[in-house]
């Protein structure tokens, strides 16, 4: 996937991004929001409706896809694009980690 295809679906918003990162492996919408609040340790917890509104979004730009439907439980994983996006969006937070981390002693 092109560099560029990728960058313009970032930066991911917060929420975005631990949707994504919980979207790994398969997972219905429960799950989801279960997994973003337990992998945030609880700084991002999202709503019903702010995440069945963020699963369209995301399906419809290519980013995840729906692979499993059991009754009103559907199951969202990753595309390849998906994935992508969120190796490019890891790399740019490692970045500002480091140079935030830099910066620690001097603003105590």
């Amino acid at each position: 996937m092109a560099g560029s295809d990728v960058r313009k679906y970032l930066p991911l918003t917060e929420s975005t991004y631990y949707i994504l990162v919980a979207l790994s492996e398969p997972m219905h919408g429960y799950g989801v929001m279960q997994k973003v609040e337990k992998l945030s340790e609880g700084t991002v917890t999202i709503g019903p409706g702010t995440l069945y509104g963020a699963f369209g979004t995301l399906e419809k730009a290519g980013l995840i896809r729906m692979v499993k439907e059991e009754e009103r439980r559907k199951s969202y994983l990753l595309t390849a694009r998906g994935r992508a996006v969120l190796k490019e969006q890891i790399t740019r937070l490692a970045i500002m980690n480091r140079n935030g981390q830099g910066l620690l002693g001097i603003l105590d």
